[in-house]
């Protein structure tokens, strides 16, 4: 340097010590650990402290993690065994009728407050699960929102009301009223497994708790025509909590544009031809027109009973080839 100085190093640039090792044995697994932990911290969303797997637009939230067009999320990809527990990918469940796995304490209620919804309900039942929210401190809600928690059914079977629907889909509580009545009976909050509606309710609510993908993640919908017993704009809704996508135009089985769609639904059967299928025009049952044929190519035609069935009970039923 000239003049002879030694050249002056910014304090930003100073090298820091390296960090002391731990002793071996307990050491490896600590940072090993510490590493998990850390990775654990960046895939939860700063907004509802899941696990990030959902796709929207950018800048619109920092959910980024989904299953991708061949069906795969990113435990399957993971190639250790504590990768996968972070990843929340328990031991499969035999008995299960499509790709859900067994959680423990899958009755432990979620984190925040009780936001409570009734469907189909009487205004006496309605006026007594007012009474319920006050005493449990919890949110009684008019339209479905995210937010809600619990649904609550007059009688033993899931409805096909819109509320119930939405609710069915975003992985709430589907219970019998009931359980409004034992809650108030106690003054506090009944354990809701007792109450829940079986089947379709329950293993959505397993597939949220366990972060899988949603009922239609990798399906494309197109409504032709007018429908009159569910009106198109629920519909739409329906498919947008599943998951799914709503086609502007209807799909044509020989054009470049379909034969390129290559996504797989993950809730359709391995066997089937629904799983690599995934473009459905949805017609009214009602009405006077109704294809002859149930599939061309990459495309299936159904009525729109079929897709009520199939939100109902959380199942990609199979069609008729």
């Amino acid at each position: 340097m000239p003049g002879g100085r030694r050249p002056r190093v910014r304090s930003g640039n100073q090298p820091r010590p390296a960090p002391a090792m731990e002793p071996s044995g307990r050491g490896a697994w600590a940072h090993s650990r510490a590493a998990l932990d850390r990775l654990e911290e960046l895939l939860r969303c700063s907004r509802c402290s899941n696990i990030l797997r959902e796709p929207v637009c950018l800048g619109g939230c920092e959910h980024i993690f989904c299953s991708n067009i061949f069906g795969l999320r990113p435990v399957d990809y993971a190639d250790n065994e504590n990768m996968k527990s972070l990843l929340l990918l328990p031991e499969k469940n035999e008995s299960s009728s499509t790709r859900h796995y067994s959680v423990p304490n899958t009755g432990q209620r979620r984190d925040g407050p009780l936001v409570l919804i009734g469907s189909g309900l009487s205004s006496e039942q309605q006026k007594m699960l007012s009474e319920l929210a006050a005493i449990l401190k919890a949110k009684k809600c008019a339209e479905f929102d995210n937010t809600v928690t619990h649904v609550i059914v007059p009688g033993d079977t899931v409805q096909s009301t819109l509320k119930c629907m939405l609710g069915i889909l975003n992985g709430c509580w589907i219970l019998k009223f009931e359980w409004v009545k034992a809650c108030l009976q106690r003054k506090a909050c009944e354990q809701e497994e007792k109450y829940e509606i079986p089947e379709g309710p329950h293993r959505s609510r397993l597939n949220k708790e366990q972060l899988l993908p949603k009922l239609f993640d990798g399906c494309y919908f197109y409504f032709g025509g007018t429908f009159k017993h569910h009106p198109k704009d629920n519909l739409i809704k329906l498919v947008t909590a599943a998951g799914g996508q709503v086609l502007s135009r209807k799909p044509k089985p020989d054009s470049d544009v379909t034969q390129t769609i290559n996504t797989v639904a993950y809730h359709a059967r391995p066997d089937s031809d629904q799983r690599f299928c995934t473009q459905y025009i949805i017609y009214e049952d009602l009405s006077n027109h109704h294809p002859k044929r149930v599939r061309q190519g990459k495309v299936w035609m159904a009525p729109s009973s079929w897709f009520i069935d199939c939100v109902m009970s959380f199942e990609l039923l199979p069609l008729d080839s």
